[in-house]
């Protein structure tokens, strides 16, 4: 895979709560994807399992990079809670109200920010909704929707992979699950765009999000369809409209971009990695494998905002003080040493990793997102079988974000497409007694 540059040198500051140890900045413009690996291990060799870190210009928190650190941050509710209202910064109003970190991190009523029985209350209808979509069809679905899109560019013999092909085939999909048309789709996707990239415009996007979310609950609650949406509008745990809209805005930022640099870095280990791509057409090896090495390698989720520290206490060695944020670094605690094997490379089949989180807010939508992954990866590898990289491997750059691990490119060529008689795809539906994927 590509060559690892060195890290920016660390840029130094008060740690969490303006003590010492010294933090490093995680953020700015100099955070290319392949420098955080490497810096992962400069912040576990200088400072262990758990590292002080800055998240945006004045903002300290503690970065969890210890693979067993990381599942007591996600399962001791009591020590480690979700409800941004703890955070003590915020709480001493030391965040400014334009923070690019508020719009990741602002409480809201969704499960995601919720501790106890309120988060499960929710998560129950989550759950359910998302039990309810028929397995079967969303595959016909995807790989309807996939064809379609690869239809449109096989005539070029020439397409780059991520805003032709990776970028809009989850906003598609999850859209129709949700029971939104493609041109508000294609709006909250440009919004979630802003949210991610942790900057200046970061609050706007996030209120542009919420004005279409409320207008289509307005739609559901009136006329309600076979969807996501009104499942949860209609479950038996009575979710208040603003509960629906921002367990939605959860469910969108989490189900889209993560899909995105999925299907985006899979395909970028079957175009680079020819020993891997020969198991795989031989049958020694599956796209599941493919996708499982993504999740340890190049988790769509590099690192994913936060928890707060209900008490002092002793936490890898670092004095954590009650309010502090804690931030989960997906990507370091998969690199951890004490989890891998001795040559760094994870097994083939191993699903320990944490690209999904772990404890009470694991990931409800894994197996959906599973699915819609690997059709996607199937489909583009039976349709344009003598697909190939159209530029040096060298040259694939990531986007620069704290959060999200994403190619901003992946530009192929194919010389002889293998296309089916293209139709329609059928309206996605959800319901109570579907097949889970």
């Amino acid at each position: 895979m590509s060559t690892l540059h060195p890290p920016p040198p660390p840029r130094r500051a008060a740690g969490p709560g303006g003590r010492c140890p010294a933090a490093t900045a995680l953020y700015g413009p100099d955070l290319d994807g392949d420098a955080l690996p490497a810096l992962y291990e400069e912040l576990r060799r200088e400072h262990g399992p758990v590292a002080p870190v800055t998240v945006a210009p004045g903002i300290e928190a503690w970065l969890v990079l210890g693979h067993r650190e990381l599942l007591r941050l996600t399962r001791e509710e009591q020590d480690f809670s979700h409800d941004p209202r703890r955070w003590r910064l915020l709480r001493e109003g030391r965040v400014p109200p334009d923070s690019p970190i508020l719009p990741l991190v602002g409480w809201r009523p969704a499960l995601l920010f919720a501790d106890g029985q309120q988060h499960r209350r929710m998560r129950a209808a989550v759950s359910d909704a998302l039990a309810g979509i028929n397995g079967h069809e969303l595959r016909r679905s995807v790989r309807a929707a996939a064809e379609q899109l690869i239809a449109s560019f096989a005539e070029r013999r020439t397409a780059d992979l991520v805003p032709h092909y990776a970028r809009k085939l989850p906003m598609q999909v999850i859209t129709g699950l949700l029971g939104v048309d493609e041109q508000t789709g294609q709006q909250l996707v440009q919004a979630i765009a802003g949210m991610v990239v942790a900057n200046a415009d970061s609050v706007n996007a996030g209120q542009r999000m919420g004005a279409i979310l409320l207008t289509l609950i307005d739609e559901k609650r009136r006329c309600p369809g076979n969807d996501i949406t009104s499942a949860l509008l209609h479950h038996p745990a009575r979710l208040t409209d603003e509960e629906v809209l921002h367990n939605l805005v959860v469910m969108f930022v989490a189900g889209n971009q993560t899909t995105v640099n999925w299907i985006a870095t899979t395909l970028r280990i079957l175009l680079c990695d020819p020993a891997f791509r020969s198991s795989l057409t031989g049958g020694h090896l599956s796209v599941d494998d493919a996708l499982d090495l993504v999740l340890w390698r190049f988790p769509p989720t590099q690192n994913f905002p936060a928890r707060y520290a209900t008490r002092d206490l002793d936490f890898a060695g670092q004095r954590v003080r009650a309010g502090d944020m804690l931030l989960l670094g997906l990507a370091g605690a998969n690199q951890d040493p004490e989890v891998l094997p001795p040559d760094g490379v994870p097994v083939t089949g191993n699903r320990s990793h944490l690209a999904f989180g772990a404890g009470p807010h694991t990931c409800p939508a894994q197996d959906p997102a599973r699915l819609i992954t690997r059709t996607a990866v199937d489909t583009i590898r039976h349709r344009l079988p003598d697909l190939e990289l159209a530029v040096p491997e060298n040259e694939l750059a990531w986007v620069k974000s704290p959060w999200s691990k994403g190619l901003a490119a992946l530009p192929v060529r194919f010389t002889d497409p293998q296309l089916p008689s293209v139709r329609p795809s059928a309206p996605m539906s959800v319901s109570q007694s579907g097949e889970r994927s």
